[in-house]
């Protein structure tokens, strides 16, 4: 008896059928999983920060950050899914999200709560314009679920950039 070949699955077999064409594919694919690394690097940080905060203001900013932290994690199953849900792959592991990541991280071992906060808003500003620019290409392809899911995402983006500003404000 010989034993059953198994043979790799090829990445073709992982493409959802889709009437956009493989152009639009391959351009709303890219944009969307660049999004999708932004999204793990800022969550990432802002975890990082809530876990790191520390000072008189503790309780708000942790709490804030731990929120913030949710909403932006709720994104990427989303983003990950609309990726496939267009015929295109997406990220694969945390080398992938390094390699693509426009957001910069920040290992330091003290960042004070002022500069925590300054810099999430950056980012997320930041990730606003990255948002913006994989609209563009969405809407250039016509693919209007793409387009009003990103939407929400901006609002969400500069909801978090405002809360921020307005927290530091004083501050500066």
């Amino acid at each position: 008896m010989t034993e059953p070949s198994h043979k790799p699955i090829r990445d073709a077999a992982l493409r959802t059928p889709t009437d956009l064409g493989a152009n639009a594919t391959t351009d709303i694919a890219a944009a969307l999983t660049g999004v999708l690394a932004d999204m793990f690097a800022l969550y990432l940080k802002t975890k990082n920060f809530h876990w790191h905060m520390s000072g008189p203001h503790f309780r708000d900013y942790h709490l804030m950050l731990d929120e913030q932290g949710e909403q932006i994690f709720a994104t990427t199953d989303a983003l990950a899914e609309r990726v496939r849900k267009v015929g295109g792959t997406t990220l694969r592991s945390v080398g992938h999200i390094g390699r693509i990541q426009r957001l910069l991280d920040n290992d330091a071992d003290y960042v004070t709560p002022q500069d925590m906060l300054a810099e999430l808003a950056d980012d997320n500003r930041s990730l606003t314009g990255f948002l913006r620019a994989a609209h563009g290409v969405c809407e250039t392809h016509n693919d209007v679920a793409s387009t009003s899911l990103i939407e929400v995402w901006i609002d969400e983006a500069e909801r978090r950039s405002w809360f921020l500003y307005e927290t530091i404000r004083s501050a500066r």
